[in-house]
């Protein structure tokens, strides 16, 4: 088992490799998540924006 894990001498370049897929993978898997968050967070504000604008435009101003 020892032998498996020293890669026959390559263990130094094999491992770091591994761990580099893995981060990468790690990313790949993560970023759409946080990036489809971000995207219905701005929709959230631009609706409310939108809601708010139209609310303001629909009632008249009242003039003292």
């Amino acid at each position: 088992m020892s032998h498996f894990f020293a890669m026959g001498g390559y263990a130094a370049y094999v491992w770091p490799a591994y761990a580099v897929f893995f981060i990468v993978l790690l990313a790949d898997f993560v970023s759409p998540l946080l990036r489809r968050r971000r995207n219905l967070r701005e929709l959230r504000a631009r609706l409310a924006r939108q809601t708010a604008r139209q609310h303001r435009s629909a009632t008249p101003a009242v003039n003292s």
